[in-house]
């Protein structure tokens, strides 16, 4: 019987969500439990429906014919979803800067929204498309199939799980308030079982590879999959009160959690938001481009340059404030160090191109693939430039970090992961080509203005802080209140709320694009780049 066990163990499961519900310590943890039986609840029905009778060797020998690619079709879906999702609570949030009336209390405040936007963003929308493009990736390069049959679909919506979880828990008031980990303890666990599921699917398909060499882009997926899972247990590292309850406590304490916070931060950045797509960089722009990649040996460079000296950058965040000097200056200097492998890994990728720059003219999703490596290369600068302490100490608390967190997340990990998508859709669904490639074109130039004109209004607005912040009177007292800060970069905040709904309208115009895909239409259109000029005979 195909998916018996695990229809049993969901229904179990959605019996223990519905006595959480009834022997809740507190009224939070009693609607997150009801919110989670509901959920399991509709993931158990749509299970028993898919219940087959059948021979158990005669099923697991159709399973094991080819690669899973359903779970990677299931995969491009949930990630243009969720990143349509993040960008719209991110315009939400934007506007609510802009014009504090929209504001709704007490669900869907600023307070409340902002994580659901920055993990919609990053862990919904990037985490789903790292695991999709992983799954992809490490079949085609092993020339196996994913390890562990039904494990990887265990991965798959154990993840949709926890984010459907946390996203709840946002807007319920439940939060650790941890920067980039506001789940409460019970969602952290949760995440914690998947991520250890993942590593195995993972890591048993490598094992059981047919070729002998390990692409550099699985290098790359697998420090991402082991640094993650340790980020994620140490900061997380809590006594809750109650098992029925909401609340914990860090086992860390003062100096030493704002540390483990930002050690975790800033490699969640480093591993998650760059390892992670590195190895989708790695994979896709050589394919999309069918060429290989311009030089292995620089990628191991890359590689082993980035993962020692990634994990010792995170002080930097905390510059003049009770952290020992010397890690602070241990953090500035390592993260100045960075700079070199991140360029070497952007060089990398773009001399991949060697020999096919003319495909720039014509292919789009190339073009998308190659800003998004000049942002990579533009953020992997401002990142070092501005862990330098006398940079620092007029960037930090305003919103120049805002604009440069926007400039690589959008920039890099949102243009590599639309490329991923665009290169993926066709071949999943075995079309010829998307529906329309003008169309492609058009979400590039959204994204790219929407990026442009979000980074540049917060650097200027985030400069326009830091100065006023510092600015004294003869006395030596603050000639400016914060309120006059936020007075003078309203139009700025405006601006930056265009920005983000520009970059939200190319999401859409990518949605629609992939449906029309999927459904097998193709839009008759002129081919990009025209046609070549006609040679004249010289006079």
């Amino acid at each position: 019987m195909k998916f018996g066990i695990e229809t049993v163990m969901l229904g179990l499961a959605t019996f223990l969500a519905l006595l959480g519900a009834a022997f809740a310590h507190d009224e939070l943890f009693r609607a997150h439990a009801w919110v989670l039986f509901a959920v399991l609840l509709i993931a158990t029905v749509i299970l028993m429906r898919k219940i087959t009778f059948a021979p158990a060797g005669q099923a697991a020998e159709a399973e094991e014919q080819g690669y899973n690619d359903d779970i990677l079709r299931y995969g491009v879906i949930v990630t243009m979803f969720w990143g349509v999702v993040g960008f719209l609570v991110g315009v939400v949030v934007a506007a609510q800067l802009s014009w504090p009336d929209l504001n709704i209390e007490p669900w869907f405040n600023f307070g409340r929204m902002r994580p659901l936007h920055t993990s919609a963003v990053i862990f919904a929308f990037g985490g789903t498309a790292l695991i999709t493009t992983s799954f992809h990736v490490v079949q085609r390069t092993c020339h196996a199939r994913l390890f562990g049959g039904n494990l990887a679909w265990f991965v798959f919506w154990g993840y949709q799980l926890f984010i459907v979880l946390a996203a709840t828990g946002y807007l319920l008031g439940i939060t650790q308030s941890r920067e980039y980990a506001e789940p409460e303890w019970y969602v952290d666990l949760w995440l914690t079982i998947v991520w250890v599921a993942y590593l195995i699917v993972f890591l048993g398909t490598l094992i059981k590879r047919k070729e002998p060499h390990i692409y550099v882009a699985n290098w790359f997926y697998l420090s991402f999959i082991v640094t993650v899972a340790m980020l994620h247990v140490v900061n997380n590292l809590a006594i809750p009160v109650s098992f029925l309850g909401v609340k914990s406590y860090s086992v860390f304490a003062g100096v030493q959690d704002a540390l483990t916070q930002w050690w975790y931060g800033h490699n969640a950045v480093g591993f998650f938001l760059t390892a992670g797509f590195l190895g989708m960089m790695y994979y896709y722009i050589p394919k999309q481009a069918n060429r290989p990649v311009y030089s292995y040996r620089l990628s191991i460079v890359h590689f082993w340059s980035l993962i020692f000296l990634y994990i010792w950058a995170g002080p930097h965040h905390l510059h003049y404030t009770a952290l020992p000097d010397w890690a602070q200056t241990l953090g500035m200097v390592f993260s100045i160090m960075l700079w070199m492998p991140s360029w070497g890994g952007m060089i990398n990728g773009l001399m991949t191109l060697s020999g096919a720059w003319d495909k720039l003219r014509t292919d789009p999703i190339i073009r998308m693939m190659v800003l998004a490596l000049a942002f990579y290369g533009m953020s992997t600068f401002e990142g070092p430039m501005m862990s330098i302490k006398s940079v620092n100490s007029l960037s930090h608390y305003t919103d120049w970090t805002i604009g440069h967190v926007h400039s690589g997340a959008l920039g890099w990990v949102g243009m590599i992961s639309f490329g991923a998508i665009y290169y993926l859709v066709p071949i999943l669904w075995g079309r010829e080509r998307l529906y329309s490639l003008r169309l492609v074109n058009w979400h590039l130039w959204l994204a790219t203005l929407g990026i442009v004109v979000y980074a540049a209004v917060l650097w200027v607005a985030g400069i326009t802080q830091g100065l006023m912040w510092r600015e004294y009177d003869d006395q030596g007292f603050l000639v400016n209140s914060f309120v006059d800060t936020v007075t003078a970069i309203h139009p700025e905040y405006v601006m930056r709320t265009f920005g983000g709904l520009l970059f939200l309208l190319g999401a859409l115009v990518m949605a629609y694009n992939l449906y029309r895909t999927i459904k097998g239409d193709i839009r008759e259109e002129a081919p990009m780049g025209g046609e070549a000029p006609a040679m004249s005979p010289a006079e």
